[in-house]
């Protein structure tokens, strides 16, 4: 891959961004390997929790300029070529729908800046570390356009709908000491290296748990959110129903009791159903 590294290391996968010199953006080909990683990660059984870290000064300095060039033109000649934008940014929105929906935990690890593109991906994320120079910019209000990759549909149900306004409108830093106390993050860390370490320590325990649990879990969280308290519970009910294990939860208290690793089978991988 051109744009990331990938390693899976006792049931953790660790995705990071390669291309410091380039500051991590976000060039066509970085939205095809994405894609194809976050699909085959998804389909296979290896990976309990995924790690997004990157390299360099800054975690991502957003969308390329190529993307707003030829590769990935928008082209607004008439009205025929107006609608047909809409079908792009779905192909577009599709690649950071993946991480929300991936049946495992996402953990993203930021450092520096997070711009533009990179605040719709760390957005779909379940958790959000940082080092605390971090920052976080709505870029796209700077040059000119509406952020339309999922930041102004997420973040505000992570942060106060007044901040993410303020962000949208005037296209200002939020720092990682005021984005720790809005909720945004869930940790600082000193430097990269710290970072890296406490995110790939909490995929890490993550993994020891019960992997159907922990599906369940994101799919409760993620339901709640946009549903009434009322049909989340019904939700609830039918999910646990659905994935209660009671060895799972025998090997959970034995291995405690007996102060040893827990031990639990993989999700099955999914074969797709077009190449049965």
């Amino acid at each position: 891959m051109q744009n990331f590294t990938l390693q899976i290391l006792e049931n953790v996968a660790h995705l990071q961004f390669s291309r410091p010199d380039e500051m991590n953006t976000m060039s066509p080909s970085f939205w095809r390997e994405l894609d194809e990683t976050l699909q085959q990660l998804h389909r296979d059984n290896t990976a309990r929790a995924l790690v997004i870290s990157s390299t360099g000064k800054h975690f991502t300095a957003g969308m390329s300029l190529d993307v707003f060039g030829n590769s990935v033109s928008l082209d607004d000649k008439d009205a025929s070529s107006r609608a047909a934008i809409f079908d792009k940014l779905m192909d577009m929105q599709v690649t950071f729908n993946r991480l929300e929906s991936l049946r495992v935990p996402v953990i993203a690890c930021i450092q520096g800046g997070c711009i533009g593109g990179g605040v719709d991906l760390i957005s779909a994320c379940d958790i959000r570390i940082a080092t605390a120079d971090a920052f976080f910019c709505i870029q796209e209000i700077n040059i000119g356009m509406v952020a339309d990759l999922g930041t102004l549909q997420r973040l505000p149900k992570l942060i106060p709908e007044g901040v993410v306004r303020e962000l949208a409108y005037t296209g200002r830093r939020l720092k990682a000491d005021r984005a720790l106390t809005l909720g945004l993050l869930n940790e600082l860390h000193s430097d990269h290296t710290a970072l890296v370490a406490a995110g790939l320590q909490m995929a890490k325990e993550i993994a020891s748990k019960p992997p159907v649990a922990i599906w369940g879990s994101k799919q409760a969280i993620q339901y709640a959110r946009d549903h009434s308290t009322e049909d989340s519970l019904k939700q609830m009910g039918w999910l646990q129903s659905g994935i209660w294990d009671t060895a799972a939860v025998r090997e959970a208290v034995t291995a405690f009791k007996e102060k040893r690793p827990t031990q639990f089978e993989n999700l099955n991988a999914i074969n797709r159903f077009i190449e049965s």
